[in-house]
């Protein structure tokens, strides 16, 4: 049987077209694409711009909201509570799905991103605060997060489709959560290093942790980040060993 995963990066998240070219060259090696909604990067000219080079080459449209933090690029825990949560990620989809609706272009899933898609992870209340935003919105868009995550469970309480994500340059601590980026090596930028890590997760279903332990994540879906310097690299080897290895690179979702 030939293995499929989807390869998504995170886009859209500069201002005006300060990023397209950037963006563009990712979108040329990636199946799915996680576009920045204005909180915490993109605008009106980066979301548009995004959405129909992303079309134009067949690349699978999700959400990317944010907690409201330009200033720290979503990165800072806010600590907001659940019911504000919820109004900010609704909002932030339906400004990206009437983008796409210009377009013509279909919004098909939400990741959320940064500080929130962290808090999600491991918060039960504000996972369901997410999911409920996405069933107000659309209860056909697909939730993708953290492998084994509170989002996963919540997913299937609110009854919306949840597809599980691992990260190719980001270093995961024993228990399955990300290395926060504060530390050292929390960012993989090596590409020999990086494409090996999602051979092992796409092949063997496992990673190894920070401290040499294997971990099993079954994901269906391997992010680059778009901000990571060396992610055009990455996903260029990586698209050229999965092609190598007979793996076929395919949307997770429609």
């Amino acid at each position: 049987m030939r293995l499929t995963i989807d390869l998504n990066a995170d886009l859209g998240e500069g201002f005006g077209r300060s990023r397209l070219a950037e963006d563009e060259a990712l979108l040329d090696l990636v199946s799915s694409a996680n576009i920045a909604c204005g909180f915490h990067a993109g605008d009106a000219t980066t979301m548009r711009d995004t959405v129909m080079a992303a079309k134009a080459r067949g690349v699978t449209i999700g959400a990317h909201p944010s907690y409201p933090d330009i200033p720290g690029f979503g990165r800072r825990e806010l600590g907001l509570p659940p019911r504000e949560i919820s109004r900010h990620v609704e909002y932030q989809l339906r400004a990206l799905r009437d983008v796409c609706g210009a377009e013509r272009a279909k919004l098909s899933y939400v990741k959320p991103h940064g500080a929130l898609y962290n808090r999600a992870a491991r918060d039960p209340e504000v996972a369901r605060a997410v999911a409920s935003a996405i069933r107000a919105v659309e209860a056909s868009l697909t939730l993708l997060g953290l492998a084994g995550s509170e989002m996963a469970r919540a997913a299937a309480g609110a009854g919306i489709a949840f597809a599980s994500e691992a990260f190719v340059d980001r270093a995961y601590k024993p228990n399955g959560t990300l290395v926060p980026r504060t530390e050292a090596g929390a960012v993989i930028h090596d590409v020999k290093s990086a494409v090996q890590r999602a051979v092992m997760l796409v092949k063997g279903q496992t990673i190894t942790a920070d401290d040499g332990s294997e971990l099993h994540i079954s994901a269906q879906s391997l992010c680059v980040h778009g901000d990571n310097s060396d992610a055009a690299p990455i996903l260029r080897a990586l698209n050229a060993r999965l092609k190598e290895s007979r793996v076929t690179i395919a949307p997770f979702a429609a």
